[in-house]
């Protein structure tokens, strides 16, 4: 029986980053930068008032005070959109707003609420030193700095960062495109009439989810006959859009279960017993270019073995650094019996904090593949293959399913 080192060993060597591309911003939202990135502007292009008030030199306002103000002549007025270079001369200031170019001979900014706020000329009240209120020029970027380092997962904030620094478009690895199948001819879609003899796809939904989360994009095909031809014609058909297939169902030992079948015609794809609980049988390899992955037909099953192998090779497949879920170590609260040679997930509820520690608890009857313990749960403890009685107090790893 093959180990879950060795199954996931073999999941992540065909899981190579997906080639790099260039895209728009928007595009490149939860990707994965794939180059460095360097400005191509100083920010700011020029200096800069921080505040609204007056640029002044600061030694004519040296001393200034409430009991002692000083006077000035305003000579101008430079607003944010002011392109003309302009000039202060001794003696004298210039009103300006915030985000405008200081004028030449400048070196500080009296905030507009230390005045009265005049237009002719300002009473002063306040002493400023050199430099105060001002955005120096390149003191947030410098042309040809790097400004985001190729790994760095781009959201909201590194795309502010892209536009002030010029870029329009970007390198990344792309989100892995995932088309998801439950197959079994019992299979009938949720919000239809309950059939005698059918159960609903919950599979292809949740696994459309938990790609979505792992940042795929995902195609759901949803349920499909286990007739071989209409089942390999659907995977054909699919594999023009596919990064990776993941099927669900289909691979018992009974005649009617033709995954393996298929698969073995199309491409190179491996099925394995592998010493798990829950879930054992297990496909992996390629057709073609295509990833394909293929997974039990019970949910908790499912979803289980998707956590443990898929996700971190879908993360692979995207360009992460960190494609594993954060793990805790957490101590039992309430025993039970684990199956001898196999290595439990067993779906638990994880409470406490770094100071005090962390207790978990099964949600359910760890033996039985239950989806409401499943949905209950926060993490998946795990249980070493040499150990079969888990006893309150033990400490077991827990790979944490709730950020």
């Amino acid at each position: 029986m093959k180990s879950v080192a060795d199954h996931l060993a073999d999941c992540l060597a065909i899981a190579a980053p997906l080639p790099a591309f260039t895209v728009t911003l928007h595009d490149s939202v939860g990707t994965i930068l794939a180059d460095n990135v360097r400005s191509l502007v100083d920010l700011p292009a020029a200096d800069l008032a921080g505040r609204d008030g007056y640029a002044v030199r600061a030694v004519d306002v040296f001393g200034a005070s409430t009991t002692d103000p000083v006077t000035l002549p305003v000579i101008s007025e430079i607003r944010a959109d002011t392109t003309d270079a302009q000039s202060i001369v001794d003696g004298a200031c210039i009103r300006i707003s915030s985000g405008a170019p200081m004028p030449y001979g400048a070196d500080a900014v009296v905030p507009i609420e230390l005045t009265d706020q005049g237009r002719a000329e300002v009473t002063i009240r306040a002493s400023v030193q050199a430099g105060a209120n001002i955005r120096s020029r390149a003191e947030d970027l410098s042309a040809g700095s790097i400004i985001l380092k190729a790994g760095v997962r781009i959201g909201s904030r590194q795309v502010a960062m892209l536009a002030s620094a010029g870029h329009s478009r970007v390198m990344v690895h792309p989100r892995p495109r995932v088309v998801i199948m439950s197959v079994g001819d019992e299979l009938q879609e949720p919000g239809t009439n309950a059939r005698h003899g059918r159960v609903f796809d919950a599979n292809s939904h949740a696994l459309a989810s938990a790609v979505t989360d792992a940042g795929g994009d995902v195609f759901r095909v949803g349920a499909v006959s286990d007739d071989a031809r209409e089942l390999r014609d659907m995977i054909e058909d699919q594999l023009v859009r596919a990064d990776i297939i993941i099927t669900t169902g289909g691979l018992s030992y009974g005649g009617g279960d033709t995954v393996k079948d298929v698969m073995h015609q199309l491409g190179d794809v491996r099925f394995d017993n592998v010493a798990m609980s829950p879930g054992r049988q297990l496909g992996v390899g390629r057709i073609g270019t295509t990833v394909v992955y293929c997974l039990p037909g019970n949910p908790v099953s499912a979803l289980t073995n998707f956590e443990v192998f898929i996700r971190p090779s879908l993360r692979k497949m995207a360009g992460h650094s960190h494609i594993h879920r954060q793990t805790i170590k957490a101590r039992v609260i309430r025993g039970w019996e684990s199956p001898a040679g196999q290595r439990e997930f067993v779906r638990a509820r994880v409470l406490g904090n770094p100071r005090d520690g962390y207790q978990l608890e099964p949600t359910g009857d760890p033996r039985r593949p239950l989806l409401t313990a499943l949905s209950a749960a926060n993490c998946l403890a795990i249980v070493s293959e040499d150990k079969t009685q888990v006893s309150v107090g033990d400490e077991l790893v827990c790979e944490v399913l709730d950020r």
